[in-house]
């Protein structure tokens, strides 16, 4: 900088006299999945990045530190004991913004992001497309089937402890997260019209149209999953979520900013409130009841893939939905 004159001479002296203080490396980059997800998110949008880019994400940072400290903490307390070591969450608003991405237990022993790159089994998450696939083709909340034990293709799915309810309507079998009714529900309206469904609200990995596909046995990613509920949070509207809002140079020129533009609508507005008010159900009084938030009315549905290998919530409120995932990398299964 002296040579370039830049600085003085008595300037250059001074630097050099100064004593060199270094940060504290932070324990683990609270963000680092999230600002992973977004370097590849800009070079899909801006395939030649100049190297001045300056980003404007959504991520909401204080946020993303509550979720990090959430998936922590619930390893930290109840991962020993449940055989569980690893998590992932996100949250988005309505517009699909991402608010918070997180991506693993510990970003500085994993890169891998578990919600964006894991492809795993949602069980009985998996189960909102198949009623909303059976409300679009006409069934109704309060439409009757029967819980008894059935045959579907030399098939027979149990309910989780193996009892059987007899008659129930579309919206207790959801709530109580009845397999024999999600199976039969789902050929009854067709296996292709529920995998249609599933990839239209935002699925994209590959699902195939057996029985038990209805409960869950194809993979799927937490951001794909936790998209398609957003659908019914926006009433039937698409929800593409995002982590890029803007993209700028050292200059101020704006490269890239997300579009604000009309979802398009892909389900229709009365069933997705129909199917809001089942999945409320599951969190006032059925399998989800640990996702209570006092003041809040919260919808979603829990899942459980075979032999508790994977463990899901996935809800939504009149702002935010979201996904959460626990399990262990190596697809040991959890203690139940």
């Amino acid at each position: 900088m002296l040579e370039a004159r830049f600085i003085t001479s008595a300037e250059a002296a001074a630097a050099k006299a100064a004593p060199l203080v270094f940060a504290e490396p932070a324990e683990s980059e609270p963000a680092g999945h999230a600002l992973d997800f977004a370097v590849q998110q800009i070079h899909d949008l801006l395939p030649n990045p100049p190297p001045d880019l300056v980003v404007q994400l959504t991520i909401d940072l204080e946020t993303q530190t509550a979720a990090q400290k959430a998936v922590e903490d619930g390893l930290a307390q109840l991962g020993p004991s449940r055989n569980a070591s690893e998590a992932a969450a996100v949250t988005m608003d309505h517009s699909g913004a991402i608010r918070a991405l997180v991506g693993g237990r510990d970003y500085s022993k994993s890169k891998f992001n578990r919600v964006t790159q894991a492809r795993r089994q949602p069980g009985s998450a998996f189960k909102m497309f198949v009623y909303a696939a059976a409300l679009e083709a006409g069934l109704r909340p309060g439409s009757v089937r029967y819980d008894e034990p059935i045959w579907i293709d030399g098939w027979s799915p149990r309910n989780y402890g193996g009892e059987y309810r007899g008659a129930v309507t579309l919206s207790e079998a959801l709530a109580q997260s009845l397999n024999t009714v999600a199976a039969a529900v789902g050929t009854e309206v067709g296996v292709d019209r529920v995998t249609d469904l599933a990839r239209r609200f935002g699925i994209r990995t590959e699902l195939n149209n057996y029985p038990a596909v209805t409960l869950g046995s194809d993979v799927v990613t937490l951001i794909d999953i936790t998209a398609g509920y957003g659908v019914l949070a926006k009433g039937g509207l698409q929800m593409s979520p995002y982590i890029v809002q803007e993209a700028r140079n050292s200059r101020g020129e704006v490269l890239f900013t997300y579009p604000s533009v009309d979802s398009p609508r892909i389900y229709q507005q009365a069933l997705a409130e129909d199917l809001t008010g089942m999945l409320s159900r599951v969190v006032v009084q059925g399998t989800g009841r640990a996702a209570q938030v006092p003041n809040w009315e919260v919808a979603g549905k829990t899942g459980t893939s075979q032999d508790w290998r994977d463990a899901w919530f996935i809800g939504y409120t009149a702002l935010h939905v979201g996904g959460v995932w626990v399990g262990n990398d190596d697809d040991k299964p959890m203690t139940k």
